[in-house]
């Protein structure tokens, strides 16, 4: 069984670098599923740093304009195509689709489908789909902190920042994490000792907290500030880069800052001094298709486990209808919310 084939499928279009007012609201004809493929009724999706980027023409490796952009997204399987379990239709899921998300209904690999826990909410789930995986893979996969140590994580109060918190404080680690005044009451409610990442001295106050340095350091800043992080590290530690936000509003090309960046950390990894400096792809190994789904299934497992348990808070900043996407885009962008802008069809 599925839904009525005539219903109509409204989707938000990037038609290029524009401001949040520009992108484009469009209704067509519901998809119908091919081979392997399952129809997603979305009930969640999100604006993450990769779409912000996007509408800017700045994301790495982002496709031609037009496109639909979207992340990730959860939502209710609504049919599916040929080879294709007909059991999953009325199952809720999670998926990362990198693009497409943004729209009531997306076409999905059923290969990539994570099942959600039954009771927790759609949108607080959307909240750890990409930030979730990201972060307990840089923490568990990359950094593999334990219990006892030390880490920084920058922007402490953002979808990434907030849920890499929690998940090294499960892990029995001590966390110090970067945010504004104004999000410091809520990374302490986090479990994190607060700095203002706008201080002066940044390092200095780090090193009042951590004299020995931190065992890993989670930078999605880039830019100048990223020598500090690693200037940070205590013997063999770990510096994890995943984003270049210091470029965000910045004009030129989208490229070249990720790519000094990779010069920068290739240059540290071959210092003899112990220290690990990598930059985090979430996409690496995608080649591998089979062992790349299998592998973010577990991940996004684990994380939707610690949801489902009440063990992981989830960081909604917001809620708001597709149709409002531009307000959602610029409230994410604005820097004053904690955690991840949702965005429900």
């Amino acid at each position: 069984m599925s839904e009525s084939s005539t219903e109509q499928v409204l989707e938000i279009v990037l038609p290029g670098a524009v401001e949040p007012d520009g992108l484009e609201l469009r209704h067509r004809e519901r998809p119908v599923p091919g081979s392997g493929q399952a129809l997603v009724r979305v009930e969640a999706t999100g604006v993450s740093f990769a779409e912000q980027q996007m509408r800017r023409a700045k994301y790495y490796d982002q496709p031609a304009f037009p496109f639909v952009p979207g992340y990730d997204l959860v939502g209710t399987v609504a049919a599916v195509g040929a080879g294709v379990d007909p059991a999953l239709v009325g199952r809720r899921f999670a998926a990362l689709t990198k693009i497409g998300g943004w729209t009531s209904h997306a076409l999905v690999e059923a290969a990539d489908l994570v099942p959600v826990p039954d009771g927790v909410d759609p949108a607080e789930a959307e909240t750890v789909v990409v930030n979730g995986i990201t972060a307990w893979q840089m923490l568990h996969g990359i950094a593999k902190v334990t219990a006892g140590q030390t880490v920084l994580v920058h922007g402490a109060n953002g979808g990434v920042g907030s849920t890499l918190v929690q998940l090294a404080r499960l892990a029995g680690a001590r966390v110090i994490g970067t945010a504004s005044p104004r999000n410091h009451d809520t990374v302490r409610t986090l479990g994190a000792t607060p700095i203002d990442y706008r201080a002066a001295d940044l390092p200095t106050k780090v090193r009042e907290l951590a004299p020995d340095g931190v065992d890993a350091v989670f930078d999605h800043v880039g830019g100048p500030g990223i020598v500090d992080s690693y200037r940070l590290l205590a013997p063999r530690g770990t510096l994890v880069a995943y984003g270049t936000a210091s470029t965000r509003d910045q004009a030129g090309s989208s490229q070249l800052p990720v790519l000094k960046l990779f010069g920068r950390l290739l240059w540290w990894n071959a210092l003899p001094n112990g220290h690990t400096a990598r930059f985090y792809n979430i996409w690496a190994g995608r080649r591998g298709a089979a062992k790349f789904r299998a592998r973010l299934a577990d991940d996004l497992g684990a994380v939707f486990a610690l949801l489902a348990e009440g063990r992981l808070r989830p960081q909604v900043a917001a809620r708001v209808p597709l149709e409002q996407v531009a307000d959602a885009v610029r409230l994410a962008e604005s820097g004053t919310v904690t955690g991840k802008v949702v965005l429900v069809p």
